[in-house]
């Protein structure tokens, strides 16, 4: 309290006292009235107060930046989510169809397979018969 008391008194209707540097604050005419008087030492708080709104300024067009760049960046993203679901439905229909294809001409291509081995294997039975002479 002793710091409180260099500064011009205590708090809430005493004596004089500063609040903050450049501010002081006096009894009006009522005791609910506090009067403030800002010292022209510290008058530049306007230009404190002018380089505050230009900074909020500033700081509302970079939000407003940042919310147009989400937006579009969730646009793109819903796009992208399209069109990978329209590849996964093409690839699926393909693997559909590379399947049917497969069970339909495997069949043939399994005899083909065996009446190739029978041909190699009676090839060299032949072979085999026709050597021993």
């Amino acid at each position: 309290m002793a710091a409180s008391s260099s500064r011009g008194g205590g708090y809430y209707g005493a004596a004089p006292y500063r609040s903050r540097e450049g501010l002081s604050t006096r009894q009006g005419t009522s005791s609910d009235e506090i009067q403030l008087r800002i010292d022209p030492m510290h008058a530049d708080l306007d230009d404190e107060i002018s380089g505050l709104r230009k900074q909020v300024r500033q700081l509302r067009n970079v939000a407003s930046e940042i919310e147009t760049e989400a937006k579009f960046q969730n646009e793109f993203i819903n796009q992208l989510q399209m069109t990978l679901i329209k590849a996964q439905a093409g690839v699926k229909n393909n693997m559909r169809k590379l399947n049917k294809s497969i069970v339909q001409s495997g069949s043939s291509h399994v005899l083909h397979v065996v009446l190739f081995a029978l041909f190699c294997l009676f090839l060299v039975y032949l072979y085999s018969k026709f050597s021993r002479r």
